[in-house]
């Protein structure tokens, strides 16, 4: 089944005392994520943005790879707000920058992507385990800010679990799913062709899917040009 958390901190997790929150997950996943990573990102330079970055270490973990990077993390979530920035300065990573507080519902998605105080042009979106767990316009508004920020170039990479073809691809899935629409009717295991319809209509094209452990899958989209 894949992991999930709403709030970390809420959820039985160690808390330090300067806040920095531990997702289970990141312990699992951290490796094989970057290793689909890392063919388009180690050994380059540009911006990247992490979208709903939860507790941080994700992007600490990215960016100690990736020295070229300048990693922008983010969230909409206060605590993780604060987990990401005692994430920074505990490790000191030099490429990565404050988290800026993003919400895939504003089209903008904050302000520091348009005044000049943010990233430029972006090599690449990431994000990690969010579109399952929020109403369905986050989705479109990560799909439609990706298109709106890539660099001709770019790439957005969406990981966690999806169905293909209206159908789960695991049992575990399919209950994980119900548990929960279950718990808020608005969420749930997302299909693939349904993201990719939003892509083709803000210029975005499905170039490939990488099947991860834990029956989940990281979708890359690219430029429908490219």
């Amino acid at each position: 089944m894949a992991e999930y958390v709403v709030e970390f901190g809420k959820d039985g997790g160690r808390i330090a005392p300067d806040g920095r929150l531990d997702a289970a997950a990141f312990h699992r996943n951290h490796a094989a994520i970057w290793k689909v990573l890392a063919a388009f990102l180690q050994h380059h330079d540009g911006d990247v943005v992490e979208v709903g970055s939860g507790t941080g270490q994700h992007v600490m973990h990215f960016a100690g790879h990736s020295p070229g990077i300048t990693w922008w993390p983010s969230d909409l979530n206060e605590a993780h707000l604060r987990s990401i920035e005692a994430w920074r300065n505990y490790v000191q990573r030099p490429n990565v920058r404050p988290p800026l507080r993003i919400d895939l519902t504003d089209p903008g998605w904050c302000p520091e992507l348009t005044n000049g105080n943010g990233p430029g042009a972006l090599r690449a979106v990431f994000c990690a385990n969010v579109v399952h767990i929020a109403p369905w316009p986050v989705a479109e508004g990560l799909i439609s800010g990706a298109a709106r920020y890539l660099r001709p170039d770019g790439k957005l990479f969406l990981y966690g679990p999806f169905k293909r073809g209206g159908k789960h691809t695991a049992l575990s899935n399919a209950a994980f799913d119900t548990s929960l629409r279950n718990g808020n009717p608005a969420w749930g295991v997302r299909d693939v062709e349904e993201l990719e319809t939003v892509a083709h209509g803000v210029g975005l094209r499905l170039s490939e899917i990488v099947e991860m452990p834990a029956n989940n899958f990281i979708l890359v989209f690219a430029r429908a040009a490219e």
